[in-house]
């Protein structure tokens, strides 16, 4: 059992029959006149995606998700899903809809990841913070443009677009940021 009060960033809970993440917690001491803290939770639901906010008392306990993360491989991607494979079951696992398509842009087959997995079921794929790319097409090099910073958009080797600095050309390795979708350095 898990105590609202333990809710920290990371931490996984069961609740409306799900697991959910906390995102967000802050806590609100009691009135004058005594009573539970507050605790003021943003979570998301681990199956839905969907992001919640809650209130509960401190005291109020909840269940611990069964939920695990395990090593996996990016395998290859077949028209609208992905396929990743456990790493120390082997098993294979299609996985489509909104879990692949926010992630599709910054994968390369035989990429690591992280599966979450809740009841035998991939509910969550989290990937390196940082990745490297290759860019395929982008502007020509901004000449005697140093007043400011300028930059320009690329398109990568997997076909997302991120903003690169102006004397980056095609054909160069970058390194994404997969949190933030943005360039963090040449590789």
């Amino acid at each position: 059992m898990i105590e609202a009060s333990d809710f920290r960033r990371g931490v996984i809970f069961q609740h409306d029959a799900a697991p959910c993440l906390v995102v967000d917690v802050s806590f609100q001491s009691p009135t004058a006149r005594g009573g539970n803290t507050l605790v003021k939770t943003k979570y998301r639901n681990l199956l839905t995606g969907q992001v919640l906010t809650g209130s509960f008392k401190s005291g109020d306990r909840f269940d611990e998700a069964d939920f695990s993360r395990r090593k996996g491989q990016f395998l290859y991607a077949a028209d609208d899903h992905g396929v990743f494979m456990d790493n120390e079951s082997f098993e294979q696992y299609e996985l489509g809809g909104d879990i692949y398509e926010d992630i599709r842009g910054y994968l390369l087959e035989g990429a690591e990841v992280t599966l979450g997995v809740y009841n035998d079921q991939v509910v969550t794929i989290d990937l390196p913070q940082v990745v490297e790319l290759t860019v395929t097409e982008t502007a020509p090099a901004i000449r005697n443009a140093t007043a400011t910073a300028q930059t320009k958009e690329a398109v990568l080797e997997t076909g997302i677009s991120v903003q690169v600095p102006g004397y980056l050309e095609s054909g160069e390795k970058i390194k994404v940021d997969t949190r933030e979708r943005r360039f963090v350095s040449r590789a």
